[in-house]
């Protein structure tokens, strides 16, 4: 790994170069203005308690790669909410992180690949604005949503194929795979607690406790 001016150059991340292809001016217009919208992030579930169920395993999980536990939290409330915003499983999301960069924030691949999600420079022109930061965490995320979401369109749902356009090696498994393997590591489930549909009991006396 070489770093320069504080950036981790390292051969062990597994971005690809991300090809620029033209999109219909639609498109475009719909995914620059998701990436405008800079709207607050927060916890989507459908209750507080599995929110909180969720923050707490994973962050036990991210620990050893993101130790400050208040920039932790505000990751995964930035992954999570933009993967649902996209239209993405959060955990598929964590699991690409893993994978592209290895929870590294200012990572650079050989090809240029910026951030946790390893999103190419070229996108900022593309979609965003060129004075836009690849290492800000959000920016990152949201880019790194964005996009496999329009990949994931391109390819009518094809995972595959679309983490293969995400990495630049559309065509072969290697990169596939390590993903689908993360995202299993990365898997998260949750039951409710089981609410008692059973009176309360008595007391001697007769009455509800």
């Amino acid at each position: 790994m070489l770093a320069f001016g504080g950036l981790l150059v390292s051969s062990s991340v597994h971005a690809g170069n991300q090809i620029y292809e033209p999109m219909a001016a639609s498109v475009q217009s719909q995914l620059q203005g998701a990436v405008a919208d800079q709207a607050h992030p927060r916890l989507v579930f459908d209750s507080e308690e599995q929110a909180d169920h969720w923050m707490t395993e994973m962050s036990k999980r991210l620990r050893r790669h993101l130790p400050d536990e208040h920039y932790r939290r505000e990751f995964l409330t930035s992954v999570q909410y933009e993967a649902k915003r996209a239209g993405l499983d959060p955990q598929l999301v964590l699991g690409i992180i893993d994978i592209e960069s290895k929870f590294r924030k200012y990572a650079v691949s050989s090809a240029g690949a910026r951030g946790y999600m390893q999103v190419m420079p070229f996108w900022r022109k593309v979609i965003g604005s060129p004075d836009h930061n690849l290492f800000h965490m959000r920016t990152n995320l949201r880019y790194g949503c964005l996009i496999l979401r329009h990949y994931m369109d391109i390819e009518r749902g094809n995972l595959v194929r679309a983490l293969g356009r995400y990495n630049g090696s559309l065509g072969r498994m290697e990169y596939p795979n390590l993903v689908m393997a993360a995202w299993k590591r990365w898997a998260y489930s949750y039951k409710p607690k089981q609410v008692s549909n059973q009176p309360p009991p008595l007391n001697y006396r007769g009455a509800s406790e």
